[in-house]
């Protein structure tokens, strides 16, 4: 099903009159905008030789934001019209009270885009993407009799954003989303485990449904689930980790990555705040948010403020140089915006955010890395985590993970742990190796009740002295 483009401007408001009412509003503020946007979304979930869901969901809305000072109005609506857009306006500038403040300059322009625009809904009929999955469910159940149960979901969307702003410069950007994930259980002697694999971007759905593309990930969950069937109890106590490429990033998207986003800093709620310009981590390591890399999950052409996305560094050679910022924090600290103002939908006001957030490589053999490991493990995988801005604390759940012992990989273990605190971590790495890469495609982050789809990577790292928690004997 193919549908029109979104085109609010011709269909639900006059531009000059909506710009006259944000005008209004924003009248003696620093800083506001007009968002609008449409998104529209599917999922195909087939699980145990059926398929479970069947979704298509759509919405559109806006909101209006008028900044002074640190105070933000915001007020958005489902309904796109005048009376709507007005009202809105009476509420956004409560914030704004006597005024007194000049508006901020106007983001760059930029002609770049870093995905296509088509709709990725409609990149395949109906029935092609059921069988696709009834496909993939077949294959991994022939891949080894051990395999009783398989889950695979595609999902696709389209999200298309106006931004107006008060001198009147209007952005507008189409962002493709498509994802295919795969998750078998295996059971073997009364034990059942469990693994999954997958990954997107914001490209069309034909890569994903190739055969080829689809039996890669559908062999990787397997190899995953059989590696956990194996898997021995995880040791306990301070020692060496190897990290593997990738995915693991999250680990440093999370310890490190939130707390140094501007907001954090600017209030001194992060265990960074007040550390530009020093030594954070090993020498080697540097770290950056960069939002323009073409076709990728946390890539955007523009932020949801209309400020172009950048490659920005974060932390060069262990010295921390740069925090991500959106419009209102990199005001009220004297900088620039760095592209990374962020929202989940009109509904939610824009906040500093990660896009794709990654670790340099270094020189090292991935293999000497593990060499390195006197008693340790050896993390490629991991799951969910909690961490603490305010002083970098974490705890990650390892979903796959080995025994290093004398520098040679041994058993799986399963409910490996790791805990500590990601400025010491940074502090701890001993080896960088030379094969870094991003994530498949996978990553979700969550802050103040937002998510946002996001990107993460970094090559094979040894961090020495991290807490290790496990439940062998």
């Amino acid at each position: 099903m193919t549908q029109s483009r979104f085109a609010p401007f011709d269909t639900h408001l006059d531009e000059e009159r909506a710009l006259a009412v944000l005008r209004e509003a924003t009248a003696g503020a620093d800083d506001g905008e007009l968002f609008l946007e449409r998104r529209r979304s599917e999922a195909l979930v087939f699980d145990d030789g059926r398929i479970k869901t069947a979704s298509y969901d759509a919405s559109e809305g806006f909101g209006l934001r008028a900044v002074r000072g640190e105070v933000a109005g915001y007020a958005h609506s489902t309904e796109i019209s005048e009376a709507a857009l007005k009202r809105a306006a009476e509420t956004a500038r409560l914030a704004v009270g006597e005024g007194g403040g000049v508006i901020a300059p106007p983001p760059a322009g930029t002609n770049r885009r870093l995905y296509g625009d088509e709709d990725p809904m409609a990149g395949a009929p109906f029935g092609v993407k059921i069988e696709t999955l009834r496909e993939i469910d077949a294959f991994a159940r022939a891949l080894d009799p051990r395999v009783i149960q398989v889950s695979a979901t595609l999902a696709a969307s389209l999200q298309e954003v106006f931004i107006l702003r008060p001198e009147g410069g209007l952005v507008s950007d189409i962002r493709p989303m498509t994802r295919l994930n795969v998750s078998v259980i295996v059971e073997e002697n009364g034990r059942r485990e469990s693994g999954g694999y997958g990954g997107g971007g914001r490209t069309g759905l034909t890569g994903l449904i190739d055969r080829e593309h689809w039996e890669g990930v559908t062999r990787e969950a397997l190899r995953i689930a059989l590696v956990n069937l194996r898997a021995v109890p995880a040791p306990a106590g301070v020692m060496d980790v190897a990290l593997g490429a990738g995915w693991p990033g999250i680990l440093l998207h999370e310890a490190v990555g939130h707390g140094l986003e501007g907001d954090f800093n600017r209030k001194k709620t992060s265990a960074f705040a007040g550390l530009m310009g020093q030594q954070v981590a090993a020498k080697g390591v540097t770290v950056l948010d960069d939002g323009t890399i073409p076709d990728r999950r946390g890539s955007i052409t523009v932020d949801d403020e209309g400020t172009p996305s950048a490659k920005n560094v974060l932390i060069e050679d262990g010295v921390l140089v740069g925090y991500m910022q959106d419009r209102q924090n990199a005001r009220l600290m004297g900088v620039s915006p760095t592209g990374n103002g962020r929202r989940e939908s009109y509904a939610h006001i824009p906040m500093p955010r990660m896009t794709n957030t990654y670790m340099l490589g270094g020189d090292a053999r991935p293999e000497d890395i593990v060499a390195e490991v006197k008693d340790g493990i050896y993390a490629v995988g991991f799951g969910g985590g909690q961490v603490d801005i305010t002083n970098g604390k974490f705890v990650f759940s390892c979903t796959e993970a080995y025994r290093v012992q004398n520098g040679k990989i041994g058993a799986p273990v399963k409910g490996a742990t790791l805990i500590g605190d990601g400025a010491t971590a940074l502090q701890k790495i001993r080896a960088i190796g030379n094969d870094m890469k991003l994530d498949p495609g996978i990553g979700n982050c969550g802050k103040a009740g937002q998510w946002v789809p996001v990107g993460v990577g970094q090559p094979t790292l040894l961090i020495g002295g991290l807490t290790v928690g496990g439940s062998a004997a």
